[in-house]
This record gives C-alpha cells, sequence and structure tokens, in this order.
C-alpha cells in the first residue's frame, strides 16, 4: 500500500532537517530541463503566471536562479520536512521516532509540479510551482503535458518493485490529475473528510488537509501495511462512516469543533 500527497506553497527553508539519511529525486533530471525554463520568467511574468505577489514573484525569481544541481545537504533538504502546509502539520514529521520516518519513506509519494514525485526523504531546493500553473513548455502547454505519464509509470513501477496492489489517494484533485487512473495498475482509494458544520457534513479544506496527514502519520505509527486497517482511523474525532462511504471512497466524519 502507498499513499499519494499533495506537496504545499509554504516552505521551512530555516529549520534543518533533523535526520541525516536522504535520497535523490527519481526524476530530477525531468525538473532539471523544466527549471531551465523557468529560469527564463522575469519576476513580473511569474507574478503573471501564478497569481502572487510582487514580493513572492522576486523571492521566487531568485530561488530559480540559485536552483542547481548536485542536491546534497547543505544545499538542499529532504521533502517531508521542507514542505511546511496544513498537510504536513498533521503528519508532524520531526516528531515521529526515526522507525516511523522510514515507514513514511516506503509508503508515501509526494506529487509535485517541478519534482513530479518525490519521496519524503529525497532532497529537494525550494520552488513555487503548482501543478495546475498554465506554465508553457517544450512538451506542452501546462505541467500536466509535461509530465504525460512519467508520474504514473513511477509509480507503478514502485507499486510493483514493493508488490503492492493499492494506492491510497490523499492528493488535491489538482494534483492527482497528473496521474492516469486508467494507466494506474493498482486498487484507487480515495478517503474523504468531512466535518459537521451547522448540522450539516461537508468537505472544509483546511480540515481536509490537515486529517490527510493526520492519516499519513496514523498509518506511520501503527505501521499499517492493508489498506482496510485505515478505516480504524480515529486521530482528532474523525470515524469512519460506513454508510456514506462506497467501496473505493471512504467517508470520514467528525463533528463539529467546539470554538
Amino acid at each position: 500500500m502507498f499513499f499519494v500527497l499533495s506537496p504545499a506553497k509554504n516552505l521551512n527553508e530555516k529549520d534543518p532537517a533533523p535526520i541525516s539519511d536522504f535520497t535523490q529525486p527519481d526524476l530530477l533530471e525531468h525538473a532539471a530541463a523544466l527549471m531551465q525554463e523557468l529560469r527564463a520568467l522575469a519576476p513580473q511574468q511569474i507574478a503573471a503566471l501564478m497569481h502572487v505577489s510582487d514580493k513572492i514573484a522576486l523571492l521566487n525569481a531568485e530561488r530559480n536562479a540559485a536552483w542547481h544541481t548536485p542536491f546534497t545537504p547543505q544545499n538542499a533538504k529532504q521533502a517531508v520536512y521542507m514542505f511546511n502546509g496544513d498537510v504536513y502539520e498533521g503528519i508532524d514529521a520531526p516528531s515521529l521516532a526515526p522507525a516511523q520516518i522510514q515507514y513514511l519513506q516506503s509508503h508515501v509519494r509526494l506529487l509535485s509540479g517541478l519534482y513530479g514525485l518525490l519521496r519524503p526523504l529525497d532532497l529537494m531546493q525550494p520552488y513555487r510551482l503548482e501543478m495546475g500553473t498554465p506554465f508553457a513548455n517544450a512538451r506542452g502547454k501546462n505541467l500536466y503535458e509535461f509530465w504525460g505519464d512519467t508520474i504514473t509509470n513511477l509509480l507503478n513501477d514502485t507499486l510493483a518493485a514493493a508488490g503492492s496492489d493499492t494506492l491510497v489517494n490523499l492528493a488535491s484533485q489538482e494534483y492527482f490529475k497528473s496521474v492516469n487512473p486508467k494507466k494506474l495498475k493498482a486498487r484507487l482509494i480515495t478517503p474523504v473528510f468531512k466535518d459537521e458544520k451547522n448540522g450539516q457534513y461537508k468537505v472544509i479544506s483546511f480540515y481536509a488537509k490537515r486529517a490527510r496527514g493526520l492519516m499519513v502519520r496514523y498509518a506511520a505509527e501503527h505501521g499499517i501495511t492493508e489498506a482496510q486497517d485505515l478505516q480504524h482511523f480515529d486521530y482528532e474525532g474523525y470515524a469512519f462512516n460506513p454508510a456514506a462511504s462506497s467501496e473505493d471512497e471512504w467517508v470520514f466524519m467528525r463533528q463539529e469543533q467546539s470554538k
């Protein structure tokens, strides 16, 4: 069983990773080719393309200019410690034991607009490039065309090497569109997290993102290898609801949180 997650826009470049183990991204050559094209963008073009402020655009132009291989612990950082959004706060990798970090490395993959597919301990240099960005490139009009079936093929190779036939999709729609489900050689399970609000259960983005991270943390802390065992996930008040679920879409619900 493997999980796929989205990355995060926010990055923690300041704090050093608490472990020395690292790996290199499998698709780094593709990332380097993409970065070569990104470097041609002026800050004003980045601002218009990504709909970000001039300050953020300038920061990312500087990041693009500084990006270079080879990646080392001195110029890069392991992805699970670099990404710093709601999902990764749910995982809270710095507080996991070494064996649990190795579980993440063996069972979790992170989708990325620039890097394609990362293992948690893959070194990465800072960037901003959301998968849905309409960045025209040598391979097509956007990043979905740039990556084509490359990410799907790597996932299939990863699943086959591990003897696994199940992929748990904890990524956003924007990122999972980079995977071709028709060519994926695995059962696809999609957990959905719904919170009660004013008597109705709905997906609330902030809570759902955190819950995706919490589910990965739950799996790491319990050493889960069979997807069915994820139905026992109960962190922060969530509970599996069989009646609201289908065979491959599992719904977890939580009562309204007190303010």
